[in-house]
């Protein structure tokens, strides 16, 4: 945890609004579930206003209106804690991280403008505006702008997330239940740091209570290689194979013909190469508590029982990201 300022920090008002976004999708929900529970009361900002959730009227869903910067500040008044899980994972024609770095900007500008007093951003492992990977660039300006925008603030950089709506894990059982092989790019010797969305959830409240400005690396508590995790997963599932090493430009190929069969996209290029420069990984200690090999061996009877696609949760708006 590195400390930007030194800051009292302030109890919580039981009367506070937070306001969370994407409530009704995967590390936004695990916020929202755990400040409700502790009787804050939560509004939502979000894409998918129809989202099956399970929180009933508990939450009050405001669209995102990112063209609309003054109806976006009205959304933001009165809250005392703004955490921001929104992001895009890759560039696709109807989204792009460009766009999403724009988005977020106006987002910190409307906290600003509408005096908010904390800001919890959920970042990445590693950010660099030096970056040739869009994703770590982007994240690192957005850093950055929110650094000198005068709000306070929590950046957490969790590595890889893992829980029942996750998609990397499940998708490696997925194959691991499927194929008789498992291709890994290269040697599969870069390593990552997944940490459990509710450790996430639990760690960004703890945060928004806070008003010291820090960078948390919130990473889990144990550290795999890539080949380990693909070892791992399939002796948990019973479905060990053996692993190939396989040529990036090859495995990219490999994936983009699965992506036209899932309909899906299933890995980039980008990701690859973040993953293959250790980008996932940090020296720092654990942030969360939760074990996934563990969590796996817990859910190992559903685990990539059925395919979690990225696309579907966003072609359809409606469905539970559970249910894709």
């Amino acid at each position: 945890m590195t400390p930007t300022a030194n800051q009292p920090n302030v109890p919580a008002d039981d009367d506070e609004m937070h306001v969370v976004t994407g409530a009704f999708g995967y590390s936004g929900k695990y916020i929202a579930r755990r400040l409700l529970a502790a009787g804050r009361s939560v509004k939502t900002l979000t894409n998918s206003p129809r989202r099956a959730h399970p929180f009933g009227n508990r939450i009050e869903a405001k669209p995102y209106c990112f063209d609309d910067p003054a109806r976006l500040t009205e959304s933001l008044r009165g809250a005392a804690v703004l955490y921001i899980t929104y992001w895009v994972r890759f560039n696709h024609a109807t989204f792009k991280h460009a766009a999403a770095v724009e988005n977020t900007l106006t987002l910190f500008d409307a906290a600003r403008e509408a005096g908010v007093q904390r800001v919890v951003y959920v970042s990445i492992t590693n950010p660099s505006l030096d970056s040739p990977l869009e994703y770590f660039s982007g994240k690192a300006r957005l850093e950055r702008a929110l650094m000198d925008s005068g709000l306070s603030h929590a950046i957490l950089r969790p590595a890889v997330l893992f829980g029942d709506e996750d998609i990397l894990i499940n998708n490696i059982a997925w194959i691991l239940r499927r194929f008789p092989f498992f291709g890994v790019f290269g040697d599969g010797q870069y390593r990552l740091q997944p940490i459990f969305v509710d450790d996430l959830a639990a760690l960004a409240i703890e945060q928004g209570g806070r008003r010291e400005d820090v960078v948390v690396d919130a990473i889990g508590p144990e550290t795999f290689t890539y080949r380990e995790l693909v070892e791992r997963i399939g002796a948990i599932i019973g479905k060990r194979r053996p692993i190939v090493c396989i040529p990036p430009a090859l495995g990219l190929m490999i994936a983009a013909v699965l992506g036209k069969i899932v309909g899906d996209v299933v890995v980039t290029r980008e990701e690859i190469d973040g993953l293959m420069a250790d980008l996932l990984c940090t020296s720092s200690p654990p942030a969360g508590s939760t074990s996934l090999t563990e969590w796996a061996r817990q859910h190992a009877a559903t685990l990539g029982r059925s395919y979690s696609s990225e696309l579907a949760r966003r072609r359809d708006r409606t469905i539970s990201y559970r249910d894709h």
